[in-house]
């Protein structure tokens, strides 16, 4: 490139690129119940430094098409809560329509459709003798990805996501960092920030770390903070898992 480009280039006053983020899922059941935010209210007060100014896309996928309800209000509601809504999913036409007048954008689905493994024989009473036969079509659904290790400390501010797998960390977590993993988190070290196992809502998915000095826990979207964590666990090695829906801690037992 020549020097004259690079000073063009560099005059620009702005860069368009592309970039990911993880966004909170708020997937909308009843929005007419009458305790709808009384419920989100609670789930918020579990982790208001967690949930405070976070970015939410609101999943319309599950309304009947016959729902009434002003969505307009609904969001500034869900404003009133500290949360901001950015986009939305699916939902009834009219639904989608009132999402995008009230400025929310139309996401794509997170998730990948579920593939299935199809092999299908032909039917011989069906077969015309000279036609060649098709090759059958198989779809395998990939349901494993290689666990994400990370090695180095995760320092403030850092942001590490294991999507569809595990996630292990060999040194410490400092506070103001956080993990995410839609499977299990492991942590050989102390973990001061915040970890999210089973982001994606798998209740098997556990929390093992060596000393527990986090600000926030959760597994499947169950939270714990660091105020509800106790002097019992505190500095501990720990396990962190879902017991009948119930956030839960365990010591971890040694050889």
């Amino acid at each position: 490139m020549s020097s004259a480009s690079q000073v063009a280039e560099r005059d620009v006053p702005f860069q368009l690129r592309g970039n990911s983020f993880t966004m909170m899922v708020l997937k909308v059941f009843a929005p007419t119940s009458p305790d709808f935010f009384t419920q989100l209210s609670v789930k918020v007060r579990q982790a208001p430094n967690f949930f405070r100014n976070a970015p939410v896309v609101l999943d319309f996928d599950d309304l009947p098409e016959s729902i009434v309800f002003d969505l307009g209000a609904f969001v500034a509601q869900v404003q009133a809560l500290h949360l901001l809504p950015v986009g939305f999913q699916g939902g009834p036409q009219p639904v989608r329509e009132a999402a995008a007048a009230v400025g929310l954008t139309p996401m794509p689905s997170g998730r990948a459709a579920k593939l299935e493994e199809v092999v299908k024989a032909p039917d011989p009473r069906q077969q015309d003798q000279q036609a060649p036969i098709p090759a059958p079509q198989v779809l395998i659904e990939v349901v494993h990805r290689p666990t994400v290790v990370v090695t180095e400390p995760v320092r403030s501010g850092m942001r590490v996501y294991a999507e569809k797998t595990d996630l292990i960390v060999t040194s410490s977590v400092s506070p103001g960092a956080e993990l995410l993993a839609d499977g299990n988190i492991h942590v050989y070290g102390a973990l001061r920030g915040r970890a999210l196992a089973g982001f994606s809502g798998d209740t098997n998915a556990r929390i093992f770390c060596h000393s527990l000095e986090a600000e926030v826990l959760s597994v499947a979207g169950n939270y714990r903070v660091s105020e509800d964590i106790g002097s019992d666990f505190y500095k501990k090695a720990v396990q962190v898992f879902l017991r009948d829906g119930v956030l839960s801690m365990d010591l971890l037992k040694s050889a």
